[in-house]
């Protein structure tokens, strides 16, 4: 995906956040609307968020409505996993090819994946290493963080995962792979991870026996 520039006002971050619920009204009105004349009203609003979200960012508004067009049915969050591989206090992350920032491995779950089957998939795909998620350390709502603005609302799952095997390996998605100290991060992805989570998780790697946080 194309990225998208950070924004700079907080009337940024609110007209994007309305563009997204228009997009979510315009989605289930085209799922469920059988009337001519509400489907081109509808698509109207679809257009409309489009144009909303590109006035904002660096995207053009055919990239956004297209990106619309291949959502379909009831509009619900996207969902995206993270997995936190400690190893002697250091953090693994990966440096992500898109961007060339580092991040903590994952992405989104596949449909019919289970969330804890897809963060160990996604850290063995992007760093090479085999791993078991251990516990669920955050559940977050990505618009409650400071992330780069995105074209759809998303939450994020945090895993705890436990290091079993494998080897530092890039893909097709990552150009190195590396443990850091918590305390002297490279420059992350924010639009992946922030610096306060990666601190609250290895906070949570100390104290397994803490709920899971959310929201």
């Amino acid at each position: 995906m194309e990225s998208w520039q950070e924004p700079e006002t907080s009337n940024e971050i609110i007209w994007l956040h309305w563009a997204r619920r228009l997009q979510a009204i315009a989605q289930v009105g085209l799922t469920y609307t059988e009337g001519i004349y509400d489907i081109d009203r509808y698509q109207q609003i679809q257009q409309i968020a489009s144009e909303m979200i590109a006035a904002h960012t660096n995207i053009e508004p055919t990239y956004v409505l297209d990106l619309f067009k291949n959502e379909q049915g009831y509009a619900t969050p996207k969902m995206d996993v993270r997995g936190a591989v400690f190893q002697d206090g250091q953090i693994l992350l990966v440096l992500e090819r898109e961007d060339q920032k580092w991040t903590l491995p994952g992405g989104w779950i596949d449909v019919g994946e289970p969330p804890s089957q897809a963060v160990i998939r996604e850290v063995f795909e992007e760093s090479g290493y085999e791993t078991q998620a251990v516990k669920l350390a955050a559940l977050y709502d990505r618009n409650c963080h400071p992330h780069p603005p995105m074209a759809f609302h998303a939450y994020k799952l945090f895993f705890i995962c436990e290091l079993m095997g494998g080897e530092p390996k890039t893909s097709i998605e990552t150009d190195a792979v590396e443990f850091f100290p918590v305390d002297a991060l490279p420059e992350l992805s924010l639009g992946r991870v922030v610096p306060s989570q990666i601190a609250r998780l290895y906070e949570h790697w100390q104290h397994p026996e803490w709920a899971t946080d959310f929201d």
